[in-house]
């Protein structure tokens, strides 16, 4: 392992003894510390204020920094999280997810026998979200590998100790298939910048270069994409929200992955518009600039069908 690999590796490990050492409570407070003290060093602080500028004209310069000031807090308290993921996904009902609402929606999809493409984005505490799942149903994390393999081994326990299967990104694609066959649930993100290998959809205002994966997963299996998202209210607990499946209007057509791509990204922009602190504005989301002359998906607004609704599970 190279030095600098080895040194990360001990931080990381450092850190998680550390935080598992203290009450959940206490490391959300390290945890908002971490974020001040990041975004006082003005760690990627210029990339994220330029995405909010480019993604929230509207919003006045100071509701744009306090929205940054509160990100930087809700990452630290994620990074803590993330720690002990395991043991907040076991937490008594109530006590860390104060409720939960639409997983009826994961149930109906599961009896129809294919599984389901459970996608969010970086938007909350997501592998939370994932873990909190997988204590309910088979539920299978499809993960980009870490470049630092002491720190993914770190993360693969972690995951592990949550009871959820592993699927890496890129070379898994025939194990994505096994499990929707076996009726498990496979959870993916879609929200980053995919570069040339994206279709261009509406979000935020912009065209953005997105992973066409879960679409053409659909389209293929016949799977449903039900979206998942987690957000922290003030006292420092989680709302769980499922909305019902995304089902494509058609199997056929070229632009049928486009098209299911441009909703799904619709509905995570609703919820980003919602709660824009939750969301991860630390990544070039629009570097890809779309190719004169390239089709982009018409914006689609978020239906009834698409926003939360359902049974709540605690309170």
């Amino acid at each position: 392992m190279r030095a600098p690999h080895a040194l990360e590796t001990l931080l990381v490990r450092g850190l998680c003894a550390g935080v598992r050492s203290m009450s959940w409570r206490a490391s959300l407070r390290l945890g908002a510390g971490m974020g001040d003290l990041a975004h006082g060093l003005a760690v990627r602080r210029a990339v994220a204020e330029a995405n909010l500028a480019l993604a929230l004209p509207e919003r006045t310069a100071a509701e744009r920094a306090r929205i940054l000031v509160l990100h930087y807090r809700h990452l630290g308290q994620a990074a803590c999280e993330y720690a002990r993921l395991g043991e907040l996904a076991r937490a008594p009902e109530g006590e860390v997810i104060a409720a939960a609402r639409g997983l009826e929606h994961v149930e109906a999809a599961r009896r129809e026998g294919r599984g389901a493409i459970m996608l969010g984005g970086h938007y909350g505490t997501i592998e939370l979200l994932g873990a909190w799942l997988g204590r309910r149903h088979p539920t299978d994390f499809v993960l980009k590998p870490l470049s630092n393999p002491g720190v993914e081994a770190i993360h693969a326990r972690q995951v592990a100790d949550a009871g959820v299967g592993n699927i890496p990104l890129g070379v898994g694609v025939r194990r994505i298939f096994s499990a929707l066959r076996q009726n498990r649930l496979v959870a993916m993100v879609a929200d980053q910048d995919a570069r040339g290998d994206g279709v261009f959809v509406p979000f935020m205002g912009r065209p953005s270069s997105t992973a066409v994966g879960p679409a053409a997963i659909a389209l293929r299996t016949g799977a449903p994409i039900i979206m998942g998202f987690i957000t922290r209210r003030p006292d420092g607990r989680h709302e769980i929200d499922f909305v019902p499946p995304l089902r494509p209007s058609s199997v056929e057509g070229p632009d049928a992955v486009q098209a299911l791509t441009a909703r799904h990204t619709a509905c995570l922009e609703a919820w980003v518009r919602r709660h824009p602190e939750m969301w991860f504005w630390l990544h070039r989301r629009w570097k890809t600039v779309p190719p004169q002359g390239a089709a982009l998906g018409a914006a689609v607004e978020p239906g009834a069908s698409e926003r939360p609704t359902g049974r709540v599970v605690g309170q």
